[in-house]
């Protein structure tokens, strides 16, 4: 090959990667200020933030929000916003803790009972939405008012509590080892305890990465669909595996996978394939994309939207079900403004304000970014003033990202 062959396909790979990038900052942008961030506070915390007792509590911590960004992603990217997620998520929290410990339910029944419930809640606000064209804003506003004040009244004003340790469990509680090895290998890092199951799911997780993305690239280079350039590919993928193996490894050092994590990561891998891999979810890209296009295409956009409330109101229930057994104790203003935090997650994971863009692990990764933020900035003494204008900050630059790149596009 000549210099000035080797020289045109040189600028033309250094063209086609440059375009690549601009084409896709918003995901490499989020995942790289993940990282940059996480770093940031592992270095001024003296690495307290990866240390495993912390890692567990993140997770902890950050269960509710995920879970409700995950349905909440699904409103948004149809065109909608849902502004009760956090009082909706706080009165099914009530209602659990009246049925376990006032009225001594049983907690199987309790929970069934408060996810239909919080279907029924998202159903009753995506009916007016949805058929009646009344402006989700308007809607969840209302609902987030009335939910509110639902609570209140439900718990006469008063904290009701404790739970049974069965209810506890749903988020306090951690999936038992059912591997063996776990004393060789404490022994061998020196660790007080040692998960063998944790360890075991992280390599399994970063199994899977490397062997579905190898997959897709393969499919994309059957049906002739240009893919992103082998070295972004190999340095994503490289450093996933990497981080799910690290975490899962440092939980596996502590006690193990806690219950959420399991809810968590079920749910997520759920959705991530309706919305990616279903007519379903190619639906609901349509409707939020364009409503009246979607509908002239035989999608049934009423139903469509009706749905998405009710899968929103479902998962609020199941996140209060989790936050009341986190906290052991259900308060009047459990919830409150917490829907500002599931809604800055979706946004801040690269879903757009018009609709019709947004992924489901941008959801998580941008519900994880506000967790670190919120916990790195606690772990240094920074008081919660100083934290709300820095998460507001933080959203203001995602939206204003969003907009540059369309303008842009």
């Amino acid at each position: 090959m000549s210099v000035a062959e080797n020289s045109t396909n040189q600028e033309g790979g250094s063209s086609r990667i440059g375009t690549y990038l601009a084409a896709h900052l918003r995901e490499y942008g989020l995942l790289f200020a993940l990282i940059a961030i996480m770093a940031f506070f592992q270095v001024v915390t003296g690495g307290t933030l990866l240390k495993p007792i912390n890692l567990t509590n993140l997770l902890l911590q950050n269960s509710y929000i995920i879970i409700m960004a995950l349905g909440m992603l699904i409103v948004i990217v149809a065109g909608h916003i849902d502004l009760s997620v956090g009082s909706v998520m706080g009165f099914v929290g009530a209602l659990a803790a009246v049925m376990v410990v006032n009225w001594d339910m049983s907690i199987g029944v309790t929970m069934v009972t408060c996810v239909i419930m919080g279907a029924v809640i998202g159903g009753a606000q995506g009916y007016w939405i949805a058929y009646w064209k009344i402006p989700s804003f308007i809607v969840t506003l209302a609902g987030m008012l009335v939910f509110r004040g639902l609570s209140l009244w439900l718990l006469e004003g008063q904290s009701v509590g404790p739970f049974p340790r069965e209810f506890q469990v749903i988020a306090t509680g951690f999936v038992p080892d059912i591997l063996p090895g776990g004393d060789a290998m404490k022994e061998l890092v020196g660790a007080r305890n040692f998960n063998m199951l944790a360890l075991a799911t992280g390599l399994i997780a970063a199994f899977w990465v490397v062997w579905s993305g190898l997959r897709q690239r393969a499919s994309n280079k059957a049906y002739g669909i240009e893919d992103e350039p082998r070295a972004f590919f190999a340095a994503r993928t490289a450093i996933i595996a990497f981080a799910l193996i690290f975490i899962l490894y440092k939980l596996a050092t502590f006690r193990g996978l806690p219950n959420v994590l399991l809810t968590m990561g079920v749910l997520t891998i759920i959705y991530a394939f309706i919305t990616e891999r279903t007519v379903l979810g190619r639906r609901v890209y349509a409707l939020g994309g364009n409503e009246k296009a979607a509908k002239l295409s035989g999608i049934k956009t009423e139903r469509l939207t009706f749905l998405a409330f009710v899968n929103m109101g479902a998962l609020a229930a199941i996140a209060g079900l989790v936050f009341a057994a986190r906290l052991n104790t259900a308060t009047p203003k459990a919830g409150f403004a917490l829907e500002l935090d599931v809604i800055a997650a979706v946004f801040i994971g690269g879903a757009s304000m018009s609709g019709g863009v947004g992924k489901i692990v941008g959801a998580v990764v941008g519900a994880f970014l506000m967790g670190v933020l919120n916990n790195g900035m606690s772990i240094m003494g920074i008081g919660i003033d100083y934290q709300q204008m820095i998460k507001g900050l933080v959203l203001l630059a995602a939206v204003i990202f969003d907009v540059y790149n369309k303008k842009k596009g």
